[in-house]
């Protein structure tokens, strides 16, 4: 079991991912379940500030679909760190997300408390992390990519603005678990970042796979 956590576009995405395909883990993005929160709450003209309306939503919530393309824009974003900061949105989802890392022959998760609240037991946790300007930019990119062009202020401001809601939540903040490797990718590709990251998994594999 792997738990990878960190602030937005840090890269722990990217990395869970070719962590998952490399170890033949199965890969949960975690951020995506509170994203699909925010949006049902959104499109069903609720505010994500309805601390109620917005558990409601993650009770009935339908993992399935959860690779829909509108779940990764900036306002999904926004939504998604909105409704996190929801105690009863979170107890909604923790269930779902310790019977997935429960998975054999093992589970990589994402998000902001994986190694802290969902699964403080993994013995692989990581906590990737960059600078803000560093995480404006590749944000700026992928959104282009996407065709949503954004100013890398605006991107900067948005980036500050979601680590203080994150980090400041009285449910389940944003920090490094005590015993989570600290992976700084502000001066790596991604390639690097990759081979740093799967060395720490490895050398907590032997270990837990050790009898």
């Amino acid at each position: 079991m792997v738990a990878i956590d960190g602030p937005a576009a840090s890269g722990k995405g990217v990395l869970a991912a070719a962590l998952g395909q490399a170890l033949g883990f199965p890969v949960l993005d975690s951020g995506l379940l509170y994203r699909a929160v925010g949006r049902a709450v959104t499109l069903a003209g609720g505010d994500p500030g309805d601390a109620e309306l917005c558990a409601r939503a993650a009770e009935a919530l339908d993992p399935t679909g959860l690779d829909a393309p509108d779940l990764r824009t900036a306002a999904a974003g926004d939504a998604a760190s909105r409704v996190a900061a929801h105690p009863g949105v979170r107890r909604a989802l923790l269930d779902f997300q310790r019977a997935f890392a429960a998975r054999e022959p093992g589970a990589i998760l994402d998000g902001r408390d994986i190694g802290t609240a969902i699964v403080p037991a993994a013995p692989a946790k990581l906590y990737v992390t960059a600078s803000p300007e560093v995480r404006a930019e590749r944000r700026r990119l992928q959104l282009a990519e996407r065709g949503e062009a954004a100013p890398f202020a605006d991107i900067l401001a948005d980036i500050e603005a979601r680590d203080r809601r994150d980090g400041e939540r009285a449910a389940s903040p944003m920090r490094a678990a005590p015993d989570a490797v600290l992976l700084d990718t502000s001066k790596m590709s991604m390639e690097d970042a990759f081979v740093a990251a799967r060395r720490i998994v490895e050398a907590a594999r032997a270990r837990w796979e050790s009898p």
